[in-house]
């Protein structure tokens, strides 16, 4: 017994050193000596408290190389997945269940756009050396790192990254901005089956009355609904809204600038970002990384800082191709008939058999109805989108703004971007603030209508001209002393033209503004305190109309009459311990199903509670006593009004919070429903690694559409599980820079095995924050320094 005790004991003994062997193995090394190929001299790497790099080289090149490395052996994963999209190829890891995604990917001619734009690309230029030496860096790990956990997990075979795939990660995140794919179907569907009146209250127009953001320009030098459901549920869309405000001296309580952003993305582990800090003789940059991506969409610097939030211009529309009846390969055009180009699409999927697709192009685009397999509609439909139909000049755009020095500069860089549409906001040392709205903008003739499916045959529905970047939505050093964007819709440009768009509500604009108002001066503290900010400008009106409606009646039981005293003494305010948005969410809910679910039925409901409209529409309803959607059509012995329908959904709301919360209003507290967890894509597919690779949950503050905007879909469950919100929290101060902060909402690695996997995910939950530091006599304190030397 003894002996096999012994044996027993050394067999474990020698298998939890093998583990620790193998777990050790594959952490990122972040101290120590390494020798790369391509350096031409020493870089040195210091890791601050959370895993940021700062990157210490005598010219750009090996910068950029030691970059390469760094993100990588921290990302690579993440680098893998991404660069796998737009060429439709998930499946080849993932397996059958993304081959829907990668069927829409591969017709799209993503793939096709990279090629090309990297053909056409000048290798003398610095950003294809800088890009070069990145990749030389990212492959250098790929050849020489340990292979992260994933590839094991998953069977995936570590290959080389090019400068493709560079153009392929520019491709998704493009189309991951472009709301019309998942609105212009729908809408259309909708046109046919219902009265004018009642598209005319959906607001499919721009809408001049609502928060816009101001303009101060300055010379400075269905059958077809399916389409929507698809893309909905299929496609991954990371980039969804932001924040982002700049005040100039004249409302600066130093007298210089101050600027702040938070760019809101889907939620996963790993976050988007990646930061780094490169610091060369003629060269400083703090700035947030995608993976595989050589220049920060976001960064900082001692002389200018800059950040992004989604435009939601329209810039992808539907045609409606007409077949030539004698001919099924032609469509009509003004011109005549013309031939459809037919391409062949093979999908790799894991463990089965090749997926091969033939598709149709137009001139405007992939025919849907070859991809989509639930469009019934025999007439084609041909998907357009600016983004392959210019140059694609993304990488010399991310240059240029990553290497301005003043505003002059940086606007060249801005203007290059024609897809996606982005609100550039800008700040510098000089005092100069400044917001653009980038995207190559177009006007059609008067009367389309591009939020609803168009005619691909007579011509009259093509763009009738394309706008210059000075006619964009912008204003430069405004007198009023601030620049500010909430994804809400710009003011009029080109002669009194909203230019059309899916832009959000003007919840977060209205409070934004508010506070911007509200007082003279602001300081970092200031900006701080209200980038976390969790109170809603709209959601006490809404309320206000039910409390109205209610506060009469003489029907309401004990629970009822709690609930919405509950209601009435609300703020707006959304934090752990409220209980009025617990009711609220509920209540918003039902008000929506009861009013719109009647004419649209369930899945047309499902599906328009997925578009922006549908939050736009949830104040604009409630404030609308007199609407046609109150009607319930499936009734036919009354007429709803407003007050049947919310007093309804309120009776039903507290019904059901009963059940599921108990009969005490005072313990239906916000943190017992809002929940946050950053999910691992491969915990979709294997849970039994949940609890090793997902963060979370956590009980959240915040909800949907107030500046710390976490967001979820409404639900009748009364769960909220939060999907989205601020991939980081920046605020950039001028008069003391190297003390800027920032945070993300899990950590700076990719790699389960690193101490910075998680380390910053509680101080996110908590609207904390942590230095960007800057000043080297502080980096070099780092206990982790890697050093780099020529090979």
């Amino acid at each position: 017994m003894k002996k096999f005790l012994k044996v027993f004991l050394t067999i474990v003994v020698i298998l939890a050193l093998g583990l620790w062997y193998f777990v050790n193995s594959l952490k990122p090394q972040y101290s120590g000596n390494l020798k790369l190929k391509g350096l031409s001299d020493k870089v040195e790497v210091y890791y601050d408290t959370y895993g940021v790099p700062h990157i210490y080289a005598q010219n750009q090149p090996d910068a950029y190389t030691a970059l390469g490395y760094v993100h990588a052996q921290d990302r690579l994963w993440q680098m893998e997945v991404i660069r796998r999209i737009a060429p439709g190829r998930l499946s080849e890891i993932f397996g059958k269940d993304l081959i829907e995604t990668d069927k829409f990917f591969a017709s799209m001619g993503l793939e096709e756009a990279s090629k090309k734009a990297v053909l056409e690309l000048d290798k003398n230029t610095q950003q294809y050396k800088y890009t070069q030496a990145y990749l030389n860096g990212i492959n250098q790990f790929i050849d020489k790192g340990p292979t992260p956990v994933e590839y094991l997990i998953t069977g995936t075979k570590k290959t080389h990254y090019t400068i493709n795939d560079v153009y392929n990660v520019f491709g998704y995140m493009s189309f991951s901005f472009a709301m019309a794919q998942k609105a212009d179907p729908f809408f259309t569907e909708v046109k046919k089956n219902l009265k004018p009146l009642y598209l005319e209250e959906l607001g499919l127009k721009p809408d001049p009355n609502t928060t816009l953001i101001h303009n101060n320009y300055q010379n400075i030098a269905s059958p077809i609904a399916e389409v929507a459901n698809m893309v909905a549920n299929q496609i991954p869309s990371p980039f969804i809204g932001s924040n982002s405000w700049v005040v100039g001296p004249s409302k600066s309580a130093t007298g210089k600038v101050l600027f702040a952003n938070d760019p809101h993305m889907s939620y996963a582990q790993p976050g988007v970002w990646y930061e780094a800090y490169l610091k060369t003789p003629d060269y400083e940059i703090y700035g947030y990384h995608l993976a595989g991506i050589p220049f920060p969409l976001l960064g900082h610097n001692h002389r200018i800082a800059y950040g992004l939030t989604m435009f939601e211009n329209d810039d992808l529309d539907f045609y409606r191709e007409s077949v030539n009846p004698e001919n099924e390969n032609q469509y009509k055009t003004p011109e005549g008939w013309q031939d459809f180009v037919t391409k062949t699409k093979i999908i790799k999927v894991k463990k089965g058999n090749d997926i091969i697709m033939k598709v149709r192009y137009s001139k405007h685009g992939p025919i849907m109805n070859d991809v989509i397999a639930g469009i019934k509609d025999k007439a084609p439909l041909a998907m357009h989108w600016i983004y392959t139909q210019f140059p694609i000049k993304t990488l010399k755009a991310m240059y240029t703004m990553s290497h301005a020095t003043n505003i002059q500069e940086f606007q060249k860089g801005a203007a290059l971007i024609h897809a996606p549409g982005l609100n550039v906001m800008y700040g510098d040392a000089d005092n100069n603030i400044a917001w653009w709205a980038s995207g190559k903008l177009y006007r059609f003739n008067e009367g389309v209508n591009p939020k609803f499916v168009l005619d691909g045959a007579s011509g009259n529905d093509e763009p009738i001209k394309y706008l210059d970047f000075s006619k964009n939505p912008q204003a430069i050093n405004p007198p009023w002393g601030y620049v500010y964007s909430a994804n809400n819709q710009p003011d009029s440009i080109d002669g009194g033209y909203f230019y059309p768009g899916y832009y959000l509500p003007k919840d977060r604009a209205k409070r934004i503004v508010g506070i911007l108002e509200s007082k003279e001066k602001f300081s970092k503290v200031d900006f701080k305190k209200m980038i976390t900010g969790v109170k809603s400008s709209e959601t006490p009106d809404n309320t206000a109309v039910l409390v109205s409606i209610l506060s009469k009646s003489k029907n309401l039981n004990p629970l009822e009459k709690k609930a919405l005293e509950v209601l009435k003494k609300w703020d707006g305010n959304n934090q752990l311990k409220n209980i009025a948005p617990t009711i609220y969410y509920k209540w918003v809910y039902k008000v929506m199903h009861k009013t719109y679910a009647d004419e649209l039925g369930e899945e047309g409901f499902a599906q328009f509670m997925r578009t922006d409209i549908a939050k736009i529409m949830e104040s604009k309803q409630i404030q609308n006593g007199s609407s046609v959607w109150w009607d319930n059509v499936l009734t036919n012995d009354k007429t709803e009004t407003r007050q049947d329908i919310l007093t309804t959904a309120f009776t039903e709301t507290i019904s059901d919070l009963k059940m599921q919360l108990g009969k005490d209003v005072n313990k239906w507290t916000w943190n017992k429903v809002h929940s946050l967890e950053h999910v691992h894509a491969i915990t979709k597919k294997a849970p039994i690694f949940s609890s090793f690779l997902n963060v979370g949950p956590f009980e959240a503050s915040g909800a949907r559409e107030v500046i710390n905007n976490l967001m979820f879909n409404l639900n009748d469950k009364g769960l909220y599980k939060v999907h989205a919100g601020p991939s980081t929290r920046r605020v950039i101060d001028f008069s003391d820079i190297e003390n800027s902060v920032s945070i993300l909402p899990t950590g700076q690695s990719g790699n389960p095995f690193s101490k910075h996997y998680k380390d910053q995910a509680k101080m996110y939950i908590k609207g904390q924050f942590r230095p960007m530091l800057m000043n080297k006599q502080t980096v070099i304190k780092s206990k982790d320094k890697l050093v780099l030397s020529p090979k």
